[in-house]
């Protein structure tokens, strides 16, 4: 396990993010959360699918609830083949209490809360919130990382068309 420092920042702090970051050409590690039915999840669940990955601190702020917001409008635009999996460290009813209430129904939100299994193998977790970093990542059905970020400042949204541009060229 590797902490880096300085990465990103919270709010103008710089946050030790711990795990291991993961990089474009890679194999997707599988990881393990959970559902808002308390079920078990893993990246494998959705092979030969392509998988966005929108990794977030809190549903329960105006930034998280935003990206939510946004992938999930971009979802229904992107067809069958490509999923939207929205990971964060927040309890799966607070997820499943947001969903209802925003009518979110093409996000897949998953709760990496308790084994941070997520966070831990692809490097998002704030060690010193125990909250997941802002970002995003691109997996293609054959299980390859094809886009990464890492958001250097948490509080600021991802860039949504660069990677919408990925998921467009993988189709």
């Amino acid at each position: 396990m590797t902490d880096y420092k300085n990465k990103v920042t919270f709010a103008g702090n710089p946050v030790t993010l711990v795990g291991q970051e993961v990089h474009v050409g890679e194999i997707a590690p599988d990881f393990s959360v959970i559902n808002s039915g308390l079920q078990p999840v893993h990246l494998s669940d959705y092979k030969d699918k392509i998988k966005v990955i929108a990794v977030y601190p809190s549903i329960d702020t105006g930034v998280c609830a935003a990206q939510n917001r946004r992938f999930n409008a971009e979802a229904e635009k992107l067809g069958a083949d490509v999923v939207v999996l929205s990971v964060s460290c927040d309890l799966p009813f607070a997820q499943k209490r947001f969903c209802a209430a925003e009518g979110l129904n093409n996000v897949t939100t998953l709760s990496d809360h308790r084994e941070t299994d997520f966070g831990l193998k692809y490097g998002f977790l704030m060690k010193e919130l125990r909250l997941l970093s802002r970002g995003t990542v691109i997996v293609d059905k054959g299980d390859v990382i094809r886009y990464v970020e890492y958001v250097p400042e948490v509080t600021l949204e991802p860039n949504y068309e660069k990677a919408l541009e990925v998921v467009r060229g993988l189709k």
